[in-house]
């Protein structure tokens, strides 16, 4: 992982533990992927995509989120729940850090349709 991506998961995690969530794990990865950060919101676990971007060229952070992107995490978050007892109420957030001065967007449920 470069600085500049371990820097912007160090600013995710930090934010969403000051919004009150529990940070359950980092950088989690099995054969299909990895999830960037494993947090608890009350009792939904909560699977976190981190991405930092400085500038808005080819759509930003979002959009580098692709389909291809949202299969992977689904997949390793399969995985991640299989090794439980019993799977919480679970979803996707995407925490998005912007511009020079690393603004943090976060989107809740950022891939349902």
């Amino acid at each position: 992982m470069s600085q500049r991506g371990r820097h912007a998961e160090d600013l995710a995690a930090a934010y969403l533990q000051q919004q009150g969530l529990q940070l359950v794990e980092r950088n989690y990865h099995c054969r299909f992927g990895e999830i960037d950060l494993i947090v608890r919101d009350g009792t939904t676990l909560v699977f976190v995509e981190v991405r930092m971007r400085t500038r808005n060229d080819f759509g930003g952070a979002l959009a580098s989120i692709t389909a291809g992107k949202r299969n992977k995490l689904l997949r390793t978050a399969r995985h991640y729940l299989a090794g439980k007892a019993r799977a919480p109420a679970c979803r996707f957030d995407a925490l998005l850090v912007s511009g020079p001065d690393h603004s943090i967007e976060w989107l809740k449920s950022a891939f349902e349709e």
